[in-house]
C-alpha cells in the first residue's frame, strides 16, 4: 500500500492521500479513481497535483494525485460507510506518522519609519538601563570580595553595613524585610534558619552592669550571602520606587 507524506517548502509538513491509496483502499481501479478525480478537478470541487509514479515492479512511469484530506472526502463521499471507513482510518495512521510542524521563528520587526525607530531606540536603551541599575545593585557585593579578605573572625551588623557601604536604616529595612535578622531584647537576632545554614553565630557576652547577652554576627559565609541579597532587594527597591 503506497502511502505519500508530501513535504512543503516552507519545512512544515502536509499528509496527502495518493489515489493508488485509494484506489487500493475502495478496492476500486486506479483508472476509475483518476476519472473520479479529474472530474470533480474540472467542475472545481477539487484541487489536486497529478504526480508521476514509477511502479517498482514493470518499472513504467503512471500518473497519480495527491490529495489533501477535504479532497479525499470528496472523492470518496459516494462510496459507502465502510470504504470511507477504511480511508479515514488510514488517513489517522498518517497524521500519527507525520513529523510535527517545527514552531515559528520570532523575527525582530525592522521599524518602516522614522517613529517606529525611535520607539525601538527607546526600548534598547530602556534595557541598557535596566542592566546598568542591576550592576549598580550589585556593587557592593562586588567590591565585598575584595575587601572581605582583609578582614578575619566574624563581623557585627554596623561593620557589615560600613563593609557594604548601606546606611544603616537601610540595612535594618532590608534585614526585617527578608526576614533575615529581627531585634529580640534590643539585640539583633537572626532567623532560625540562617543561624542553621551557617551564616550567623551567637556569642554570649557581659556587658558593663553585669547583664548578660547573647550576641548574634555575621560569619564569612553569612556576609558574601547577605550582600547578594542585599543587592536583589535594592533593585527591587528601584523598580518599585520608579513605578509609583
Amino acid at each position: 500500500m503506497g502511502s505519500i507524506l508530501a513535504l512543503q517548502t516552507n519545512g512544515g509538513a502536509d499528509v496527502t492521500m495518493s489515489s493508488r491509496e485509494i484506489a487500493e483502499l475502495t478496492k476500486s481501479s486506479h483508472d476509475n479513481v483518476m476519472k473520479t478525480i479529474r472530474r470533480l478537478i474540472a467542475e472545481g470541487i477539487v484541487s489536486g497535483n497529478e504526480t508521476p509514479y514509477h511502479h517498482p515492479q514493470n518499472g513504467q512511469t503512471y500518473s497519480e494525485f495527491l490529495l489533501s484530506f477535504r479532497d479525499t472526502m470528496v472523492v470518496v463521499s459516494g462510496y459507502n460507510a465502510e470504504l470511507r471507513a477504511r480511508i479515514i482510518d488510514r488517513w489517522q495512521e498518517l497524521e500519527r506518522a507525520a513529523p510535527p510542524t517545527p514552531a515559528p521563528v520570532a523575527v525582530p520587526a525592522v521599524p518602516k519609519t522614522f517613529g517606529e525607530a525611535l520607539r525601538l531606540a527607546a526600548d534598547q536603551q530602556d534595557v541598557i538601563e535596566a542592566q546598568a541599575a542591576q550592576l549598580a545593585a550589585a556593587a557592593p557585593a562586588v567590591e565585598f570580595v575584595d575587601r572581605y579578605v582583609e578582614s578575619t573572625g566574624l563581623m557585627t551588623f554596623r561593620q557589615v553595613a560600613k563593609l557594604l557601604k548601606v546606611k544603616e536604616p537601610e540595612f535594618r529595612q532590608f534585614l526585617r524585610e527578608a526576614k533575615i535578622m529581627y531585634v529580640l531584647g534590643g539585640e539583633w537576632t537572626a532567623h532560625a534558619q540562617h543561624i542553621e545554614a551557617g551564616r550567623f553565630e551567637t556569642r554570649a557576652g557581659t556587658a558593663q552592669n553585669s547583664h548578660a547577652f547573647n550576641a548574634c554576627k555575621f560569619t564569612a559565609k553569612g556576609v558574601k550571602w547577605v550582600a547578594g541579597e542585599l543587592a536583589k532587594w535594592q533593585l527591587e527597591q528601584r523598580g518599585e520606587g520608579a513605578h509609583a
